[in-house]
């Protein structure tokens, strides 16, 4: 399975996933009905399956996530909506119908794909749970994301850069339609992101950016290895780029 998340920290301190999640929610529901099962694939913490619950009253969400924390942490968000959620324990990268009983009539995801190297089995898993025509609608870190941090990453320590793949528009095209995708569009989004100098720049780095490579460090050495990258990079601030991309199950 995927590494585990500090997810109570992660809720509190991802107000940028969250605010960008709010427009993939908009771009999704104008897409519905309003009374559909929806898979939220990596639902995190629930900051936005909540906002998902809220824009579909008469709809069902399957909260799928591979971090056991941030499945507690969404139970507890999204209690007050009772059994219209289901909380799903799953491997995005692997084949998906075991886990999720039933079809689906649409997918959601906000940052969360370029956790995963290979798209081309990620979106035919995603094809094979959903019915024809339903939409998928999704929004992850996509090429030239973090690219300050990753520099500065390649300079410290191993020189490890990270577990992450940030693809381009073009490659995501053709592994959508070749798993059966139609109406496909995928576009790149710079989204410079600034945040609050000293410890809540750090706790943004220690928790949304750099956990992969603090679980290779011993704990003594992890605070310090913070620090060494806030210090090198030359603002508090995040180059983020982000990969849209909006398809039509096909026939």
């Amino acid at each position: 399975m995927p590494r585990d998340w500090d997810a109570r920290t992660y809720d509190a301190v991802a107000d940028p996933q969250a605010r960008w999640g709010a427009t993939v929610v908009d771009r999704l529901v104008e897409r519905l009905e309003g009374d559909e099962r929806v898979l939220d694939a990596g639902c995190g913490s629930g900051r936005v399956t909540e906002m998902l619950l809220e824009r579909l009253p008469g709809g069902r969400i399957v909260a799928l996530d591979g971090s056991p924390s941030m499945l507690d942490q969404a139970r507890r968000r999204l209690e007050p909506f009772g059994d219209r959620v289901e909380f799903v324990h799953a491997d995005l990268r692997g084949p998906l119908a075991a886990a999720i009983p039933g079809p689906l009539d649409a997918v959601l995801s906000t940052a969360t794909f370029h956790w995963i190297h290979d798209h081309a089995a990620l979106y035919r898993h995603l094809a094979a749970i959903v019915r024809p025509g339903g939409p998928l609608v999704a929004q992850y870190g996509g090429a030239g994301n973090t690219a300050s941090v990753r520099a500065v990453l390649a300079t410290i320590g191993d020189g490890w850069t990270g577990d992450v793949f940030f693809a381009g528009p073009d490659e995501t095209r053709g592994w959508l339609a070749h798993a059966g995708w139609e109406d496909i569009e995928a576009w790149l989004q710079p989204e410079p992101t600034r945040f609050e100098p000293g410890e809540p720049f750090k706790a943004f780095l220690r928790t949304v950016i750099l956990g992969a490579h603090l679980a290779r460090l011993p704990e003594a050495e992890r605070d310090a290895f913070v620090d060494e990258v806030a210090a090198r990079l030359p603002a508090a601030e995040i180059d983020y780029v982000r990969l849209n991309v909006t398809a039509r199950r096909g026939a």
